[in-house]
């Protein structure tokens, strides 16, 4: 007894190089290209599969686009359970051997948990008047909270009584690998969702921004990348980097001219009770209304112009495509520490040539905190439409005090004229 306790203290400090080897993907490239692609070398048979791909997945996302908002968030509802599922395998992978009871169950019944709280949190917010027209739905929004701290709390002692002696230290490491795969995957996720919310283009400018730059760098790098960027990732180069930044920025700033100008991307997605759908109709802010402005002198002599128009949002995606570029790889770098960390090459084999679907939003994640975080502190300004939702589902009479509080502060201003009964 006392040999195994020893044994098993030794393990839990072991460094990296005694971390078990995780067995490699599988080759999942369709068999029609690897015939096609057969006689090419390594290294250009990896550059036509991740532009074919590459190809098809930017298809099958203009598509979604197309169809609207409400399978926009369905798409990133499923891409956020696929990232964590390859976490969660991952980490099931690499400690496989020691059997752990009620992992995995209890890993995807905290992801259940977890989600039931943010998606009540944003019905709450933006249905409220289809909330209000359903009894049973106003039992679970008014107690929507406790409901969701139940439930984790189930889950906690679930885990709690699930702890095995020799396997104590384990399994809390297991506890907190999942609560942190929740932190990245379910948080962001939330946020990308609320960003929708703002404006379909404050998600397809920053989401595109962060593609582009992936492929730019990809495209430099391949064809002029000479000088190592960083140890985690021997692959990027200094070329690529800088190459994927005035790339991302100038597409950017021509991707975000052509949105501005569609009320179907700039208007805030709201939800019509009356038709049952999300609605992108409004008349477009300032933001999205075209302005004149006064070229800098040094600007003058070489392009010749005074001034120029533009879409004031448009200077707001430089800002966008400069993080999206300069910061947004970081997330990328994190991810290659991580599966440096646990020796693997990529976080699945979903995509051919690219991995799996966390390898390809390891930097979106980080962008969505970014653009929620830039709309609350620059753009965002009291909202008429949600206060006005949230007014109607107060009783009669709190809706009363409130108009009498708001009429006699307008006539206090003098912007309402009192009544001429008393």
């Amino acid at each position: 007894e006392v040999d195994l306790e020893e044994r098993l203290h030794e393990l839990d400090l072991r460094n990296d190089s005694d971390i078990p080897d995780v067995p490699p993907p599988t080759d999942s490239t369709p068999e029609i290209l690897k015939r096609a692609l057969s006689g090419l070398s390594a290294r250009w048979k990896n550059w036509w599969i991740r532009g074919i791909l590459s190809l098809a997945m930017i298809s099958g996302f203009f598509l979604i686009i197309y169809l609207g908002s409400f399978m926009l968030m369905l798409l990133v509802l499923s891409i956020q359970v696929k990232c964590y599922h390859e976490i969660i395998t991952i980490g099931y992978r690499v400690y496989h051997s020691y059997d752990l009871p009620w992992f995995r169950s209890l890993s995807w019944y905290f992801l259940l948990c977890v989600n039931y709280f943010f998606y009540g949190e944003t019905v709450a917010d933006y249905f409220a008047t289809f909330v209000q027209r359903r009894e049973q739905l106003q039992f679970l929004i008014r107690y929507h909270r406790f409901i969701s701290f139940t439930l984790y709390l189930t889950g906690f002692c679930m885990f709690v009584l699930s702890l095995v002696k020799k396997h104590y230290r384990l399994q809390f490491y297991m506890f907190a690998w999942t609560h942190v795969t929740l932190l990245i995957t379910v948080t962001q996720s939330h946020l990308v969702i609320q960003n929708l919310f703002e404006g379909m283009i404050w998600f397809l400018v920053p989401i595109s921004s962060v593609i582009c730059n992936d492929i730019t760098a990809y495209i430099f790098g391949f064809f002029f990348g000479r000088t190592p960027l960083i140890k985690l990732s021997p692959k990027k180069t200094w070329e690529g980097f800088i190459g994927g930044f005035f790339s991302t920025v100038v597409f950017g700033f021509i991707f975000s001219y052509f949105l501005a100008q569609h009320q179907y991307f700039v208007c805030p997605v709201e939800y019509n009770s009356e038709t049952n759908r999300f609605v992108t109709e409004c008349e477009p802010s300032e933001l999205f209304q075209m302005k004149k402005y006064s070229v800098p002198p040094l600007l003058q002599a070489v392009l010749g112009w005074e001034t120029v128009n533009m879409y004031p949002f448009q200077m707001h995606s430089f800002a966008l495509s400069t993080f999206a570029s300069l910061i947004g790889p970081f997330g990328g770098f994190f991810a290659s520490g991580f599966k440096r960390a646990f020796k693997i090459k990529d976080f699945a084999d979903t995509i051919p040539g690219h991995g799996g679907i966390m390898d390809r939003f390891d930097c979106q994640y980080l962008m969505a905190t970014f653009v929620h975080v830039y709309i609350t502190s620059f753009i965002r300004g009291p909202n008429p439409s949600k206060l006005l939702k949230q007014l109607l589902i107060l009783q009669p009479e709190q809706q009363l005090s409130v108009y009498k509080t708001l009429k006699s502060h307008l006539v206090e201003k003098g912007i309402l004229q009192p009544s001429l009964r008393g």
